[in-house]
């Protein structure tokens, strides 16, 4: 028996082991047929590289249109038409594409003779698994017997907040007049990457102008308004020495492996920082009229005009509109002062306004205009009913609880919007905003009162209608530190054009301590203009507070605790906002700079701080942790790799 179990169990211990073994086997097998990563290493973080071209990068004496670039792995191309350029630029766009670990072009212009082209693909390739971008490569080729080499490279910033401005063309003219940039097409051309760099390659030997363009019509040329661009007076000559860089090589993120001095051709200029701007929209055309609530219809228009349409009612009478516009008059909102108006669904007229011709000049033109209630009077008459009957049955409930109820339906009240705060700083203002525009406003049943000892008094203020902001107003006061007040109306304060007034309101509130606060005094070391205007702006780069400097100084009082940074612009015009420029005119828009820093403020501390605006360089002032545009491929393969590394206890180094 014992012999028998022996002999069964060996059976089964070589039936196991050879099952073992086969299914060991299937698992080899499957994991050498399944291609990728295995689950917990690190994401690719290495971009491709080419291996090979032809013809070959940089080769002179070519005649061929079509090019193909090898690469060291599976590629793909991002937004190809956007983002690769080629140079000279070209008057019918080349065939790119990509296919595995190939890149083909096909050029289909005719080559020019004794030229230097060159294919800038700036970040459009990236590895096919982890969408590495390979960074600004550019392939270029002569078809005379000399290939040109020299670089000019800088950054484009937007001139209204120094943000990187991403895939804008930058290009060179030879020709250096002014004209050149509105008649003929850029000789060289490049486009910024996501960091708003730029470099512009295959550069003959010459003096130079440079312009940014956001090309709307591809014709290379500044010829809409409407574009944004970038310009200034300067000239380059470009050239280049043999210089050094010095490469640092880290074992880790604290120490440091070696540092590498690396020999290189130093291309200049290599620090261009360029302005981008849009022009302002001066020609006048009708935009749209709409009408999205009963009691009101819009006309806009692309800018103002001092003179307001002329509106003829088809169907109704144009005496009953209410018309209401800000300063510059390119929206006009007509209130629709009667009810009868209201209720009708389709309103037809006839508008009469000036437009811009062909020549710039205002001309008047008359439109027919049919505008449609959002939602029918009969719909709208429904609602009302079906509201009418909730409440009455809210009132038979209540009576039958034995509740108190009120045997007529209140009427509608004036919805005003009230911004007061609990606590407010010394030099805060209240204000309060009404829906619909204003029939009167009774200042004799608007009150303030302030306690002291115990006691309440009246306290003076102004209201005042705010310029920017329909339908606001401010309430401001000598507020005094550590006060108590409360602000009041009564019933019948404001009443709108339909007739609805307000009703009652009462809302308390202090006024902070100046010890509750900092303060900060910014002197401006190099910059004496007087039309200097200082912005402090919050953590997420919101302006709170503004001030001019006088005599190169600007102070801030009554800062809360917290992380703020600083902005300025000079206002040549004395306009007390940003104007942008005009080409035409050689007009730059008013330069604008940032402080570099975080600045953070506490209580009871009073701080002076020296700036000089022009010591750093526009693209290079701004705080990163403002700037909006911010580069996203690298980033996102980065945080990928530090989760994984945090997932798995280990420390993460970063490869690039």
């Amino acid at each position: 028996m014992e012999t028998r179990n022996k002999k069964h169990n060996k059976f089964y211990d070589s039936y196991a082991t050879a099952a073992y073994a086969a299914l060991l086997i299937t698992v080899l097998l499957a994991s050498c047929a399944k291609m990728g990563r295995p689950d917990g290493g690190w994401y690719d973080e290495d971009p491709p590289r080419v291996l090979a071209c032809t013809p070959a990068d940089r080769a002179v004496n070519v005649n061929e249109k079509k090019i193909n670039i090898f690469f060291d792995e599976f590629i793909k191309l991002e937004n190809a038409s956007e983002k690769v350029v080629v140079s000279p630029p070209q008057k019918e766009m080349p065939e790119i594409k990509d296919a595995g670990k190939k890149i083909s072009i096909t050029l289909l212009d005719s080559l020019k003779a004794n030229t230097t082209y060159t294919v800038d693909f700036s970040d459009a390739i990236v590895d096919n698994n982890e969408g590495n971008p390979m960074g600004n490569y550019t392939y270029s080729f002569s078809t005379g017997a000399e290939i040109d080499t020299l670089e000019i490279s800088g950054h484009v910033v937007n001139a209204e907040n120094l943000e990187p401005v991403q895939g804008i063309h930058v290009g060179l003219y030879n020709d250096l007049a002014d004209s050149a940039f509105t008649t003929k097409p850029m000789v060289r051309v490049s486009r910024t990457d996501s960091k708003g760099h730029f470099v512009i390659k295959g550069v003959a030997p010459g003096k130079y102008r440079i312009y940014a363009l956001r090309d709307a019509d591809d014709n290379y040329m500044f010829s809409q308004k409407a574009e944004e661009i970038a310009f200034n007076n300067e000239i380059y000559t470009p050239s280049c020495f043999g210089d050094t860089r010095q490469d640092t090589l880290w074992k880790d993120t604290l120490h440091i492996s070696s540092i590498k001095h690396t020999g290189y051709t130093h291309f200049v200029p290599d620090d261009i920082v360029l302005r981008a701007f849009t022009e302002k929209q001066t020609d006048r055309y009708f935009l749209k009229a709409e009408r999205k609530t009963e009691n009101n219809f819009k006309i806009m228009f692309s800018y103002g005009d001092s003179i307001l349409p002329v509106i003829k009612g088809l169907n109704f009478d144009e005496k009953k509109l209410y018309p209401e516009y800000k300063d510059r008059k390119d929206s006009i909102t007509y209130w629709l002062a009667d009810s009868s108006l209201i209720k009708q669904d389709t309103l037809r007229l006839e508008a009469t306004y000036n437009v811009t011709d062909t020549t710039g000049v205002l001309q008047s033109t008359t439109d027919t205009l049919e505008l449609v209630a959002p939602t029918p009077y009969e719909k709208r008459l429904e609602k009302v009913q079906e509201e009418l009957e909730r409440w009455e049955k809210a009132q038979k409930k209540a009576k039958k609880r034995g509740d108190k109820y009120l045997t007529v339906k209140p009427a509608d009240s004036l919805k005003i919007l009230y911004n007061i705060p609990m606590e407010i700083a010394p030099d805060m203002h209240l204000s309060m905003y009404i829906p619909t525009p204003v029939a009167e406003l009774d200042t004799s049943k608007i009150k303030l009162y302030a306690k002291h000892d115990s006691l309440w008094y009246d306290a003076k203020y102004n209201i005042e209608k705010a310029d920017t902001i329909l339908r606001t107003y401010f309430i401001t006061a000598d507020w005094h530190e550590d006060t108590e007040y409360s602000f009041e109306t009564d019933s019948c304060a404001v009443r709108d054009i339909y007739g609805i007034v307000s009703t009652t309101y009462k809302q308390g509130f202090k006024v902070k301590p100046n010890k509750a606060f900092g303060s900060l005094t910014m002197k401006l070391t190099t910059m004496r203009d007087s039309s200097f205007v200082i912005q402090l702006l919050d953590a997420q780069g919101k302006m709170i507070k503004e001030a001019i400097a006088t005599d190169g100084k600007a102070v801030f009082k009554y800062i809360p605790t917290g992380k703020y940074y600083l902005r300025g612009y000079i206002d040549r015009n004395n306009n007390k906002e940003w104007d942008t420029g005009c080409y035409n005119e050689n007009l730059q828009p008013e330069t604008l700079f940032y402080y570099p820093e975080k600045i953070e403020c506490k209580e009871k501390w009073d701080i002076t701080l020296d700036w000089n605006p022009n010591d750093i360089p526009a693209d290079r002032q701004k705080p990163s942790d403002i700037v909006k545009n911010k580069p996203k491929k690298e980033k996102e393969i980065q945080n990928r790799n530090k989760k994984r590394a945090e997932k798995l206890g280990i420390e993460y180094i970063k490869r690039y």
